[in-house]
């Protein structure tokens, strides 16, 4: 088979992951601490590499709250409902984040830990969480908009982390009480996402394992080579640092042949 015969959509990427390159903040919260914006997802686990630097992720759950140290090498990672915090602690962390479900996180799976009165308001949640539209984008639009709001959701992170402390796991409970109407409209466009990504690789590998089955191989001769390539200098203010993410669409391996 030559070059030329490969035609066709570009696969995503194994398991349907998007991944992202990660400079965690250097500046300080109101409490001190260098790091990121706490928020939680509903649909994604998560997943950190650790690159370089040395840190810990601070994270509230049912279990109550807990500090995870980070350092190279380790790989951390969390399911959805936990609330999680990225501290830069020699302000040299730098990570690849790795999540499921590719496209979900930019399409809003997410929530921030803002203070319930804000929380409680869907326009005053997303002037503050997009700092662009009701789409609840994960970039701000400057340096000065993602402190303003990183520091507004450590605000409301801390506090729900001194209610842990007094009512237990009935503050957490409020919290999810009031982020979920935050993305109920957002749940028929997650779904379309979800089976365009992901459902479609399992039904492909369905189809490879009935071939297996019925001694045919013919699916293999479309086999290919696809590289990212990287995500460069440009770099965009996300929750909890500058990020990189490496373009889904792939292109063909300059060095690929058969």
């Amino acid at each position: 088979m030559g070059r030329n015969d490969v035609r066709g959509k570009v696969p995503p990427l194994s398991g349907g992951i998007g991944i992202s390159h990660l400079r965690v903040y250097t500046s300080k919260a109101p409490d001190g601490l260098p790091g990121g914006c706490p928020h939680m997802h509903f649909v994604s686990t998560e997943t950190y590499y650790i690159l370089s630097g040395r840190g810990s992720v601070q994270i509230l759950s049912y279990r109550g709250f807990q500090e995870v140290p980070l350092e190279p090498g380790k790989l951390v990672w969390f399911t959805p409902g936990v609330i999680h915090r990225l501290i830069n602690g020699d302000g040299q962390l730098e990570l690849l984040v790795i999540m499921p479900n590719a496209g979900l996180p930019e399409a809003g799976d997410h929530v921030l830990t803002f203070p319930p009165h804000i929380l409680a308001d869907e326009e005053l949640y997303y002037r503050f969480a997009s700092l662009a539209t009701a789409e609840g984008h994960v970039y701000a639009s400057d340096e000065e908009a993602a402190f303003r709001r990183r520091d507004l959701a450590v605000e409301g992170f801390n506090d729900l982390r001194r209610r842990m402390e007094r009512e237990g796991s009935a503050a957490i409970t409020d919290f999810y009480r009031q982020a979920i109407p935050l993305v109920v409209s957002k749940a028929g466009r997650w779904r379309d996402i979800w089976e365009r990504n992901v459902t479609e690789l399992t039904q492909r590998a369905e189809e490879y394992l009935d071939a297996i089955g019925r001694g045919e191989g013919g699916y293999l001769q479309r086999g290919w080579v696809y590289t990212l390539p990287p995500p460069g200098e440009e770099r965009r203010f996300g929750f909890c640092g500058w990020l990189s993410p490496y373009t889904l669409e792939g292109v063909l391996s300059e060095k690929a042949e058969f």
